[in-house]
């Protein structure tokens, strides 16, 4: 058997039964890295997908005109390899027949994704990946509902310089397409800001070794940290500075302590700051789908624990596709991306608008994140809002233990 056939082999074995053959259902196809370093941060995206189909099946199914559709899922494992994207995308449209699709997790996997959804006309919602490079190649079909990778640091570097304006900044990066735009934009914007960059830096996303750079970091006199990628590569980073006593005052970590595993890292965890899509101490008046307290307590009581960003993202994936097809009042492609591009609403996540003009279209231009922090209050440590001040649940920690 050929290298290729044996993939689609594998993949078929683990793939949910396509419904085209249903005229009562609507199927939506996507990738989730079910094994391989992304699997942690799209575990959380998918079992918001799920969440969000269990619900509107229960309610009987998402309203087109007269008729209500059951919401079916084709899904395939991408092993967190960009090389099977392609392949198990163009499988989505044309053997599974995916009438929408979501995003996988992660920049690089939904660039090459957006390549076959754009290639065959399909919508596809992206939760997964806030690089803005596949927003400006022309895309017709493709909808952010994040936040873009060129703001994840801005409120870091705000609520930074508000405690120290004169602070040194060490970033240090996974090198790969989101954490790269994330940090390169915070590089300017820091300097704006009139904060000192004294490192710049990135790692390959499989390091997992970081007492050279540790040292590194410690010899460049930094007293701020801002970087990471992903979750493995990013808790590591953690724990090592915390082990090498990097002695920080300030640490923003990209997406790894957005996640609840992070508070196994113990001391190593608190204080750490994340740039958060979402947390559930905000609280946005919806205009439709469930309040923030209704999503978070509805998600607690079904998976037995909290839901993160990555649920709530993942969700509202699900929340905007359902809200644009029952605006069209079609299955239409080009009638729910109008649906789409006309979207200016509030959801439990968020301002939710997307980019019309050609050069950005789709891009998500209205969403603003949170910056939180991991605290420990009253014998348990958990994330706190801390930035901005309007929507903190608890004062920002400044500086972080000298462990650090």
């Amino acid at each position: 058997m050929k290298p290729f056939c044996a993939l689609l082999a594998v993949a078929t074995m683990i793939v949910t039964p396509a419904f085209a053959a249903d005229t009562s259902s609507i199927t939506i196809g996507f990738t989730a890295s079910r094994t391989g370093p992304l699997n942690v941060d799209s575990t959380g995206q998918e079992r918001g997908f799920e969440f969000w189909r269990d619900e509107v099946n229960s309610k009987g199914g998402i309203q087109v005109g007269d008729k209500r559709y059951q919401v079916k899922f084709a899904s395939y494992d991408d092993q967190s390899v960009g090389g099977r994207v392609q392949q198990l995308y163009t499988r989505l449209v044309n053997q599974d027949k995916a009438d929408f699709l979501f995003s996988p997790y992660s920049s690089g996997l939904t660039a090459a994704a957006a390549v076959i959804s754009e290639q065959y006309g399909k919508i596809m919602i992206d939760s997964g990946g806030a690089e803005e490079k596949p927003f400006q190649l022309g895309s017709k079909h493709l909808f952010m509902v994040i936040t873009s990778a060129g703001h994840y640091l801005s409120g870091a570097i705000a609520a930074l310089k508000e405690k120290n304006p004169h602070a040194k900044i060490a970033m240090v990066y996974s090198d790969d397409p989101f954490s790269k735009t994330v940090l390169a934009a915070a590089k300017e914007q820091a300097k704006e800001a009139g904060l000192e960059v004294v490192m710049d830096e990135s790692y390959a996303p499989s390091t997992t070794d970081f007492g050279p750079i540790v040292n590194k970091i410690i010899s460049s006199n930094a007293d701020a940290f801002m970087g990471g990628g992903h979750y493995s590569d990013g808790a590591t980073l953690a724990r090592q500075m915390y082990d090498q006593k990097a002695n920080l005052k300030w640490i923003s970590i990209l997406v790894a302590p957005a996640d609840d595993k992070f508070s196994e890292l113990g001391a190593a965890a608190l204080g750490v700051t994340v740039p958060s899509q979402w947390e559930p101490q905000v609280n946005y008046k919806p205009q439709f789908g469930p309040t923030t307290e209704e999503f978070a307590k509805a998600f607690e009581a079904k998976l037995h624990q909290k839901a993160d960003y990555h649920v709530a993202s993942g969700y509202t994936a699900g929340v905007v596709l359902q809200h644009a097809i029952e605006k069209a009042g079609s299955l239409d492609t080009e009638k729910v991306a109008k649906a789409l591009d006309q979207t200016d609403v509030t959801t439990f996540f968020g301002h939710i608008k997307f980019a019309a003009d050609p050069k950005h279209h789709g891009l998500q231009v209205a969403h603003e994140m949170v910056l939180a922090q991991w605290q420990k209050a009253n014998g348990e440590v958990a994330r706190q809002v801390v930035w901005p001040t309007s929507a903190k649940s608890a004062d920002l920690i400044y500086p972080i233990n000298a462990g650090h």
